[in-house]
């Protein structure tokens, strides 16, 4: 790999910076005086100390660019008193150059601090180089643009023959922010970028990147026809606009199964593509289409993307977690065993054969739902860190359970709609298997006819509650189900498992 170094006048002009706030900018403050507004530091590690006169009090912070770009810079202190104070910058060894901004604050004024630890490096990489490299360290990288996120910062997505690299903020042709269009960029184009890298979570960045060079695709999707199809299938058109040897059109493997090409026309460098989606009898499902050219010497990429939309799939909780994550519209019910935020609608959500995290359900607070409640949303199934979730959840449907003692569900007429949760303890077990029982609140007694695992469970799967719970005579149940009645006899009907305490705790 190449290695490109700073200009050797970078240093020097640094080395004479004495920076402030624009609506501050002199050369000296008379609120506050630092020895030297430029620090070096060796690139073996060590430590450097100016002196911070300040008329009153002061503050020192580090300039944060992305995620921790100046955790390896260390401060001896970040507050002052007036007077004369000394201030030490302190860092590890490195492998690579690095820079750092300090703000010494007082009296409504700011002085700026330029840190330097060895020679700024700039490395040209590939995509994968990046992706294995240090954080803070600056790379210049060249592929395509596959994807354009945000047109405001400049977030997008670089792709080479090694894999794809998120960029988060774009710098303009003066280094300004926020004024991203003024670059031309589209998907397709060939861009050489440099910048820090950084990892956010689990994803890798560069943030703030300079663009070098944009080198304009040869072949340009100009607009796609009916971009979202329905269910029944259809027609997409794509509008090609291309300036190299002819175009070829390239749909994914997976894809190939319900997409396919009608016809190709070209007329000098317009070309229009038909596709064709068959009927879509699963969940919503996408693509990438991609379309080449050549100059003969260099090949020219452009893609879109052909979403079509699917039936909603009925699921059990366990069905949903075994999905793979995409925009395939599940529907489920179950409890709401517990709420950690009602403001948004984050939830868990319980059935027979599992228990989901729910990340949000639209206009939750409105809803007036509860722990305990029966719940059926929709929602696509998503992931944060490894940790299966329903995303976009919307509610379809809900069932209020109403907490009542046996005394208040012994005098509610008999109802298969309205359901209460009753809490006793277990006096006897009439039918283990099923979960035939008696409960006891202290003051009454009720028959509680079958208790099931859980909301939704059928056949086999309403069987042997007790048995996989350890749950015994003397634990106390907490139990969701109808009022009903069988030979003038009142019990409690269809009875949907919730919790449980052992008497043995």
């Amino acid at each position: 790999m190449k290695i490109k170094y700073l200009f050797p006048l970078f240093v020097a002009v640094i080395a004479l910076m004495v920076g402030c706030d624009d609506e501050n900018m002199v050369t000296l403050l008379d609120e506050i005086q630092v020895s030297s507004s430029y620090v070096a530091i060796p690139k073996d590690g060590g430590s450097t100390t100016i002196t911070v006169t300040a008329k009153e009090s002061w503050t020192a912070e580090k300039v944060v660019t992305s995620k921790d770009s100046v955790k390896w810079l260390k401060l001896s202190a970040t507050s002052g008193s007036a007077g004369e104070s000394q201030l030490t910058f302190s860092a590890e060894s490195t492998l690579d150059g690095r820079t750092a901004e300090v703000l010494i604050k007082c009296a409504g004024k700011t002085q700026r601090i330029n840190v330097i630890q060895g020679l700024a490096q700039i490395e040209e990489a590939k995509v994968s180089e990046v992706n294995a490299g240090p954080d803070g360290k600056t790379y210049q990288v060249t592929g395509i643009c596959t994807a354009i996120s945000n047109t405001e910062y400049g977030n997008w997505y670089l792709t080479d023959e090694t894999g794809t690299l998120y960029i988060y903020g774009t710098l303009d042709a003066k280094g300004g922010k926020k004024n991203f269009l003024s670059l031309g960029l589209e998907v397709g184009d060939e861009v050489t970028v440099q910048g820090p890298k950084t990892t956010y979570q689990t994803t890798v960045e560069l943030v703030d990147v300079t663009v070098i060079k944009i080198n304009k695709s040869l072949v340009k999707v100009d607009s796609l026809a009916n971009s979202i199809l329905p269910e029944e299938g259809g027609e997409a058109i794509a509008y090609i606009t291309c300036k190299g040897q002819g175009v070829s059109v390239d749909i994914p493997e997976d894809a190939k199964s319900w997409l396919a090409i009608s016809s190709i026309q070209s007329s000098g460098t317009s070309t229009v593509v038909k596709f064709v989606a068959a009927p879509n009898t699963g969940g919503d499902r996408s693509t990438t289409i991609t379309f080449r050219t050549t100059d003969g010497k260099k090949e020219y990429t452009s893609e879109t993307s052909l979403y079509q939309k699917g039936a909603i799939i009925d699921a059990s909780v366990a069905e949903f977690l075994a999905a793979p994550v995409g925009n395939t519209l599940y529907r489920l019910s179950g409890v709401i065993t517990e709420i950690k935020s009602s403001k948004y609608g984050n939830l868990y959500l319980r059935d027979f054969s599992g228990e989901t995290y729910v990340y949000g359900v639209e206009g939750f607070e409105s809803l007036g739902l509860k722990v305990g409640d029966v719940l059926t949303i929709i929602g696509k199934r998503a992931e944060y860190n490894g940790d299966a979730q329903v995303g976009s959840g919307v509610m379809e449907s809900m069932i209020s359970v109403t907490p009542a003692t046996i005394a208040e569900v012994l005098a509610k007429p008999d109802s298969n709609v309205d359901y209460f949760m009753v809490t006793g303890e277990i006096t006897s077990v009439a039918n283990p298997t099923n979960g035939n029982l008696y409960l006891n609140d202290g003051e009454n007694e009720l028959y509680v006819f079958g208790c099931y695992p859980g909301w939704g469970a059928t056949g086999d799967f309403r069987k042997n509650l007790l048995a996989d719970k350890n749950i015994q005579v003397g634990d106390t149940l907490t139990v969701i189900g109808t009022k009903g009645s069988y030979k003038g006899v009142a019990q409690l009907t269809n009875g949907i498992y919730f919790s449980h305490v052992s008497a043995a705790e």
